[in-house]
């Protein structure tokens, strides 16, 4: 048997059959270990700053979690069917160079997420450590932010092999503390309070619904092919979905109810999740639990971040940019390193600027899902393998229709949301443009973030609509040059055109 090789220097390059050797039930080991983080309970504060009772924001975060990482399985089936990451799947449907446009917002959607990952688990170590009276200050930040990134940048760098064992095993450590740490502050529960938490308007719901689904799974649905990509051929389209769903979802559903019981039996906290997330939830805890729960938390952020840079230099390498598949990964790692001590030291706040920064960035991302979604559900063959490397092929240079849709809705969408952090990120208030009729930027409408889901569901209706006839003459022609003999793709670091 073939040993598996310790780095792994595969890239965009179509996976060889031969290492194609996963199965479905193997994509919960990933998904759940990044989403069984304490850090889930944040959610509780901020699905409840939306002004909604107990019960809606259980409702909320059932719908919220559930559906995304659903969307996210839906276009892992791409990774079966065609053997390469995401964003180069993604050609398919935008041309192999007008792929590039959604790409950069993925690069930067990736980037945004492992740095601000990045930033929590070394807010917390500081959080428990000053609790633990140890240390505190800059020094025990500068460890924290330098071990942090480390390790995030060496197992990116390993690639796929090392992540999944190593997700493998934190999925059990990480799951039993979690447990630990929702036993010891069932005491600080006060159902009293938290069921007299008043109903909020519709309005404020869908604000919490759009929230949690950038959140969780809109903010992995960039990357969802990724981990699929070394799956049999002949592995079932409804068990990857399936199994995404259920790795994804089954801990942030836990862990957010928690979290909602928390933050609406003490204001106190729900204010403190603001400024420090994980950071804040240490305090509810004796000091001998500290140390468990500081291991959990970190590798558990950890664990999150080291899937996005691992992404994120898969994106870099679809953009175009020749270099090998760890190299792209130590240059997003450098760039995490930076962002990271430049928000601990410098930055006065950073929550308010990245809700901001996902909320803009989820709008046109949120409109590239719904053209991707849409493509993959019309398609009735895997992918023309050569075609997604070759502007010459099949999926051709750019697809107009999807570009034009992705514009047009995130024109719409952006329109409709507002910047909710106006002091903090001033450089985002020309948002929210189009609420003048649902009673401008202070009205009931304008804190629903209904542009994310306009631009998600106009965009999959339109791709419905308008591009399948495309679809199909592009199955056809595929199978024209496979019966021609014509399958034998460009490797993209060797001779390919994308």
């Amino acid at each position: 048997m073939e040993r598996t090789p310790l780095v792994e220097m595969t890239g965009i390059e179509i996976v060889d059959d031969a290492q194609r050797t996963a199965k479905p039930s193997d994509l919960f080991w990933p998904w759940f270990a990044a989403n069984v983080s304490v850090f889930g309970m944040s959610y509780g504060s901020w699905v409840l700053g939306f002004g909604i009772s107990f019960l809606q924001a259980t409702v909320v975060t059932v719908i919220g979690v559930v559906v995304s990482f659903f969307l996210c399985g839906l276009i892992a089936i791409a990774g079966k069917r065609g053997s390469a990451p995401t964003m180069v799947l993604s050609r398919a449907a935008f041309g192999v160079h007008g792929q590039k446009v959604p790409g950069i917002v993925s690069w930067l959607t990736s980037i945004g997420w492992e740095t601000f990952l990045a930033i929590t688990a070394v807010l917390a170590t500081a959080t428990v450590f000053e609790a633990l009276g140890w240390a505190s200050g800059t020094g025990v930040r500068v460890i924290a932010a330098l071990v942090v990134a480390g390790v995030i940048v060496t197992a990116s760098v390993l690639g796929y092999h090392m992540i999944m064992r190593l997700q493998s095993i934190l999925t059990w450590l990480t799951g039993a503390i979690t447990v630990l740490y929702v036993v010891l502050v069932i005491p600080h529960i006060d159902f009293a309070a938290v069921m007299a938490l008043p109903h909020g308007s519709p309005q404020q719901m869908i604000g919490a619904l759009v929230m949690v689904m950038t959140g969780f799974g809109l903010g992995w649905i960039n990357i969802a092919a990724d981990w699929s990509r070394y799956q049999r051929r002949s592995a079932s389209d409804s068990s990857i979905v399936v199994w995404n769903t259920i790795g994804g979802s089954a801990a942030p559903v836990i862990l957010v109810t928690v979290g909602l019981l928390l933050a609406g039996s003490d204001p106190a906290l729900m204010d403190a999740v603001a400024v420090d997330p994980v950071g804040a939830l240490a305090t509810l805890l004796p000091v001998w639990a500290l140390i468990p729960f500081w291991i959990t938390a970190l590798l558990a952020l950890v664990s999150g971040a080291v899937l996005g840079i691992y992404s994120s230099g898969l994106t870099l390498l679809s953009l175009g940019i020749r270099i090998p598949r760890p190299v792209a990964a130590g240059i997003d790692g450098l760039i995490l390193t930076i962002g990271t001590i430049w928000v601990v030291f410098f930055a006065q706040d950073f929550l308010g600027p990245f809700q901001s920064f996902l909320i803009t960035l989820g709008v046109p991302l949120a409109a590239w899902a719904g053209i991707l979604i849409a493509d993959i559900l019309t398609r009735r063959a895997d992918y023309h393998e050569p075609s997604l490397f070759d502007a010459r092929g099949v999926y051709g240079a750019f697809d107009w229709t999807s570009l034009v849709t992705m514009a047009v809705a995130s024109v719409l969408g952006w329109g409709l949301v507002i910047n909710q952090f106006a002091a903090e990120a001033a450089w985002n208030n020309w948002q929210g443009y189009l609420l003048g009729p649902l009673g401008g930027k202070d009205g009931t409408w304008a804190y629903a973030n209904l542009g994310v889901l306009l631009a998600l569901v106009l965009s999959f209706l339109v791709t419905l609509l308008l591009r399948r006839r495309t679809i199909r003459r592009q199955e056809a022609a595929a199978a024209e040059l496979a019966v021609a003999g014509l399958d034998n793709a460009p490797g993209p670091l060797d001779g390919g055109r994308g």
